[in-house]
């Protein structure tokens, strides 16, 4: 059984072939009308979400399959303290693939050590988010016509941004890729995501300032500040409202720059610029349905060993004394799970949440 929890774990010809059915979906729907007739997807949101969730939504009704699941766990038995593993265990008796986003980090691994279906990970904590990757990489397939050779900002919170951690890792497998990291010395990149830099070779540089950026970038990916996981709201109120891309901004930025953003947006992209021709984040959200329509099917209709969760170059060993000491980590919720660890070169780390032990 296969599930997807990184997209670390696909090559870049898997994520080509995912890409290339995203475009012959969106070219001829009606011809896929009835891939996944007779399919259960159920998609369990512990948080709030809007375009994740009523994209695989769209994207199952559209394949001809049907939906359950909840979007809020207080109308669910999690309200009554059922554990994760449990709640896995039955829903994944109900459904042929489950879908899952959970403020903890590691929780969509864990969830796929007890599901007897599929696991999609959209969204665990500030850790990882494959899926929004998928539709970055879709959307960059048919704006810039490429994912080489490119080079990509990354503006806002880097620190606790999953989409900003899923992006890098992926964008670091094509060739030619450089980074261009902005943010306040406070939410910068983890430790973690630049030592995959380092180790794929991969050029990257640390700024504070956007408009000193902004004229070398190919690719400028805009976050908002994560303000459910910033510990206080001082800190929040001292973060937000540095970085804000307007129409000033943009004019020493190159004529095909392509703006994406994962949304929502709060107050870091100007309304003026969702007229630039630039301004590509619309579009980005409605390839996501395609995205995730060629993933489904890649998944439960077309024979495929796309997601082993092994991480690349990396030994998994197992550390029965050592606990994750991420305080977001999901086995500091569900203690129940066993300690899984990796050992990357030197370092030990948690292959939930990827924290370094």
């Amino acid at each position: 059984m296969q599930h997807l929890i990184d997209l670390n774990s696909l090559s870049p010809e898997q994520l080509y072939e995912i890409v290339d059915m995203a475009g012959r979906i969106s070219q001829n729907p009606s011809h896929y009308a009835e891939a996944c007739k007779g399919k259960i997807m159920a998609t369990l949101f512990y948080e709030p979400s809007t375009r994740t969730q009523m994209s695989f939504q769209s994207a199952m009704l559209r394949l001809g399959g049907s939906i359950i699941g909840f979007d809020n766990p207080s109308g669910s038995s999690v309200a009554k303290g059922e554990s994760l593993k449990d709640t896995i265990r039955v829903v994944s008796g109900y459904s042929d693939v489950v879908v899952i986003r959970n403020p903890n980090e590691g929780a969509a691994l864990a969830s796929s050590l007890y599901s007897k279906v599929p696991v999609i990970n959209a969204g665990d904590g500030g850790h990882l988010h494959p899926t929004q990757t998928l539709t970055d990489i879709v959307t960059l397939h048919n704006i810039k016509g490429r994912t080489e050779n490119l080079t990509i900002g990354l503006c806002g919170d880097l620190l606790n941004g999953r989409t900003v951690h899923s992006l890098i890792k992926t964008m670091c497998k094509f060739k030619g890729n450089s980074f261009v990291l902005i943010s306040t010395p406070k939410l910068g990149l983890p430790d973690y995501i630049k030592e995959l830099l380092d180790e794929a070779g991969c050029p990257y540089k640390e700024l504070t300032s956007l408009h000193k950026a902004i004229e070398e970038l190919d690719v400028l990916y805009m976050t908002r500040i994560q303000r459910e996981r910033i510990s206080s709201d001082a800190e929040y109120e001292a973060q937000r409202g540095i970085y804000i891309l307007d129409a000033k901004k943009l004019e020493a930025a190159k004529p095909d720059l392509c703006i994406l953003h994962p949304l929502p947006r709060v107050d870091e992209i100007e309304v003026e610029v969702d007229d630039d021709p630039r301004a590509c984040y619309f579009l980005q959200a409605e390839y996501g349905m395609f995205a995730r329509m060629a993933l489904l099917v890649t998944m439960l209709v077309k024979d495929s060993d796309i997601g082993t969760t092994e991480k690349e170059g990396k030994v998994k060993i197992t550390v029965d004394s050592t606990k994750c000491l991420n305080p977001r980590c999901i086995t500091r919720k569900e203690h129940y799970l066993p300690n899984r660890s990796l050992q990357i070169g030197e370092a030990i780390a948690c292959e939930y949440c990827e924290h370094r032990i």
